[in-house]
């Protein structure tokens, strides 16, 4: 006979708050088996299911709702969960355990408040519709992208992060960008004064005003703009719109009508279980507050979300006890870190301090009274120092003999923390609480593949900023354990890139197909094989760029031989070597783009762009600046682009070479070099360095005995001093080991891999390079020269090539069967030259286009 056994009867467990940390603890409820035990509910404000708040500002970017979602549209009904969207929560009903909604009353026997936080807005007189504008949701973008319809100019109120952000919202749409803050200066939470200052500077260089110690007294219609802004100290400024994003506040008005204990500076107060002054409500998240502090960051509230599901269901776990509030941060392409104690506070912190007041950039490593520990750093403009400090300060790493070489700029004797000084229990990913240990538990339970390793912990999957340090940690835990490491190109060819120049050079291979059926496997190849293929075949035997068996391989700008803009069309960069420039050439110049109407542009690099061609135009305008003597600047193509020069010995009193000259020589030599990157050159005819040299891949100075060479040195995104290489070199030599250097280059770095970061990545540094390029340790000197003198011989200009062949012109082409222009395609006028119609202004485009006539 059969014992009848009763079903279990379920708890009703109800979470409000749909936010990233209230899915995020229905994703740990479902994962740890609480559906077997609890009836689960969540309620949402919003339309739309939890999305990734962390990337919000990528919603102007392109991506939707959909694409920021944090889950498919059908987990919550796959798990069980009763989602229920746009239905807010009225009221909580301690008496009956109910909470009511405008549907009706639910009962509850656990309440989870995950209801976050709102941005706070001064109570300012006259902010009101588009002069109170925030920036939380993707209503709040939406209501934002129609402001900005017709406007000119924008206004953040907050220098914090979050209205960083928004200033970079505002940017994106095309709008002058300005940033209000009351304090002193910028993220002051974060940043100390010198960072602020630094990262003001930055900000400003792209154009967003900054204006500090300003406290709005009210907002008034304007004269030349919506509205203006009357400060306390008498200032003014005026705008079309205005986003306040002065911080935010903890979403408490529930529990407070509900008569839960909340903090005197808000939030729901909790224990260390999570638990409010009702046994049956818990709060997590930025709405909770814990010891009087508030978490305005996604890591604490899904440490917070992990370990109440765990109690839920008797699982064991460690009681809360804070969290790091460090943070790696890019605020409108700025990198920002700030870690621990970055004000130096703590009594007795001693400081190391590295300012670059030429880049902006600003380093603060904050130690110990007793010299021992890292307790804080500050970082603008450079967070690649950013994991190895953390590291430092959260595992308590002895600190080297001379704490300053950790903020010492790359080169200058930074040691490096590799992974296998990290401790089992050094947090990997802050997000997912990842240890090194899970990572090494992963691999003993046979991972091997890293995407693998993201499914399995979820590490990187969050703000993404570990993804470096999680390869890093994952690599070397597979060679510890004897694994190889797969570092495949890609899944067509099971080699690196070195190893496949090494093959195509060998085999005097010249096509990808060759390649791909002797060594690769798969008909087709990818995004990733082919490109890099292609440059390696281009850097080995300088085929033209436009022969059939290369085009296929190649990303669009390469394709057609120039640089797609933004809105479809393209740019046009002829070569003007060394900035040197007759008046017959410039009046050319001129004619063209007048004949166009393309607008024009004096690069940084000494030469002119032109913008606003469309595709069938680009023969044409190449045809008329070839006849008049220009070639191809290679300004799309991963090569080299400029060789800069000052005026040098023959026109500036102080220059003692002629830098103009040796800048030609240069550039005439080595312009139709492949490489794995572009590459920049610079030659200075004094230590004045108007050329700025030392921020080149190949920097040259004049001294009176020759030149010296710098290598390795780059700007852009992560910039890089150039190290001193060789000194008073003659012409000859200085030739001879700059082909030595970039050949080498070309031979051993990775796909995509600038100067700066290949150098970094050798064994041996600067010293091992100069044995290889100064003393030929390696016995390749003749070899990397001959292969280089290959390359020169067989330049020819691209374009010359493509205009002179019927069959290279075809594709260039809007429409194959129509010659009229895209009429997706729209300009409008600024400043006497057209440019392309902003996001904002789409509603001026007939008018625009009615002037244009």
């Amino acid at each position: 006979m059969n014992a009848f056994v009763a079903p279990i009867k379920k708890e009703t467990l109800i979470i409000i708050g749909n936010g990233m940390v209230g899915h995020h603890c229905i994703e740990q409820l479902v994962e740890q088996g609480a559906l077997a035990h609890y009836q689960v509910h969540v309620f949402g404000e919003e339309r739309q299911r939890a999305y990734d708040r962390v990337h919000l500002s990528e919603y102007f970017g392109g991506r939707d709702a959909e694409s920021l979602a944090l889950c498919a549209a059908d987990y919550y009904s796959e798990h069980g969960v009763q989602a229920h969207l746009h239905e807010a929560v009225l009221e909580i009903d301690r008496a009956q355990q109910e909470v009511v909604t405008a549907n009706g009353r639910i009962a509850y026997d656990k309440l989870i408040l995950a209801t976050g936080s709102y941005p706070f807005v001064p109570p300012i007189p006259g902010a009101e519709g588009n002069s109170r504008l925030v920036y939380r949701t993707l209503d709040d973008l939406d209501a934002i992208r129609a402001a900005a319809s017709g406007a000119r100019r924008g206004v953040v109120v907050g220098g914090g992060l979050l209205g960083l952000e928004a200033a970079n919202a505002l940017t994106s749409l095309g709008l002058e960008a300005h940033v209000v803050e009351f304090a002193p200066r910028l993220m002051p939470v974060q940043l100390d004064d010198d960072g602020g200052a630094a990262l003001k500077a930055r900000i400003e260089a792209l154009g967003v005003g900054v204006h500090l110690s300003r406290a709005t007294s009210e907002i008034v219609a304007g004269d030349d703009y919506a509205y203006r802004m009357n400060f306390a100290d008498g200032e003014s400024l005026e705008t079309d719109l205005i986003v306040f994003s002065a911080g935010i506040r903890p979403q408490d008005t529930l529990a407070r009508s509900a008569g839960l204990a909340v903090a005197e500076r808000g939030g729901v107060v909790i224990d260390d279980g999570f638990c409010t002054n009702d046994r049956a409500i818990f709060a997590i998240g930025e709405c909770a507050s814990w010891q009087g502090r508030v978490f305005g960051l996604v890591a604490p509230g899904y440490s917070m979300a992990r370990n109440l599901a765990a109690s839920l269901v008797g699982r064991p776990h460690e009681a809360f006890s804070g969290a790091d509030m460090s943070t790696k941060l890019k605020l409108l392409g700025v990198d920002v870190g700030s870690i621990g104690d970055a004000h130096g506070a703590t009594e007795g912190a001693r400081s190391y301090r590295y300012i670059d007041d030429v880049t902006n950039s600003y380093r603060r490593l904050v130690v110990s009274a007793d010299g021992k520990r890292v307790i804080g750093a500050v970082l603008v403009g450079d967070n690649s120092y950013y994991d190895t400090l953390l590291q430092y300060a959260l595992n308590g790493i002895k600190l080297p003999a001379d704490p300053a070489s950790l903020i010492l700029p790359v080169g200058e004797g930074v040691p490096t923390l590799g992974a296998d000084a990290l401790p089992d229990t050094a947090t990997i990913c802050s997000c997912h609480n990842v240890s090194k240990g899970a990572v090494c538990c992963q691999v003993d339970a046979g991972c091997t593949d890293l995407g693998e390793l993201k499914a399995n912990t979820k590490a990187a999957t969050g703000c993404g900023g570990c993804a470096a340090l999680l390869k890093q940690v994952f690599e070397h835990e597979l060679s510890a354990r004897g694994v190889e490491v797969d570092k495949s190109l890609c899944e067509h060819f099971a080699h690196t890139r070195q190893e496949l120049y090494g093959i195509v050079r060998v085999e005097s291979i010249e096509s990808f197909e060759e390649l791909l059926s002797k060594h690769g496997r798969g008909h087709h190849g990818c995004d990733i094989c082919k490109p890099a293929v292609g440059s390696i075949l281009a850097s080995c035997w300088n085929q033209p760029i436009t022969n059939p068996g290369l085009i296929p391989l190649q990303d669009t700008n390469d394709t057609f031989m120039a640089n797609m803009q933004k809105n479809g069309t393209y740019s046009i960069v002829p070569r003007i070597a060394g900035g040197e420039i007759t008046p017959e050439k410039l009046i050319v110049l001129g004619q063209v783009a007048k004949k166009y109407d393309l607008y024009t542009k004096i690069t940084g690099g000494q030469r002119i762009d032109l913008f606003g061609a469309e595709l069938h135009q680009l023969p044409d305008i190449w045809g008329e600046l070839i006849e008049a003597g220009f070639e191809t600047g290679h300004a799309y193509g991963k090569s080299l682009r400029t060789v800069k020069s000052c005026v040098g010995s023959t026109w500036c009193r102080y220059g003692v070479q002629d830098s103009v000259g040796m800048a030609l020589t240069l550039e005439d030599r080595y312009k139709g070099l492949r490489s794995p990157h572009k590459i920049k050159f610079a030659v200075s005819g004094c230590t004045r360095e108007c050329a700025e040299a030392q921020s080149k891949d190949v920097g040259v100075i004049a001294t009176e005995k020759g030149w010296n060479l710098y290598v390795a040195g780059n700007g852009g995104m992560r910039p890089r001093h150039a190290e001193l290489f060789a000194t008073d070199l003659d012409d000859a030599t200085l030739i001879k080991y700059i082909d030595r250097f970039l050949m080498f280059y070309v031979r051993t770095a990775d796909r995509l891999q600038r100067t700066s970061v290949w150098r970094e990545s050798l064994e041996g540094g600067l010293e091992y390079l100069q044995d290889v390029v100064i003393n030929d340790s390696l016995g390749l000197g003749a070899e990397l020269e001959s292969q280089m003198q290959l390359v020169v011989d067989r330049y020819e200009c691209e374009w010359a090539n493509a205009i002179s062949d019927p069959e290279k012109l075809k594709r260039f082409r809007t429409f194959v069967n129509d010659e009229r222009n895209d009429p997706d395609i729209h300009f409008v006028r600024e400043r006497g030259q057209r440019r392309p119609v902003k996001a904002s202004e789409l509603h001026l485009i007939p008018v625009a286009e009615e002037a244009a006539q």
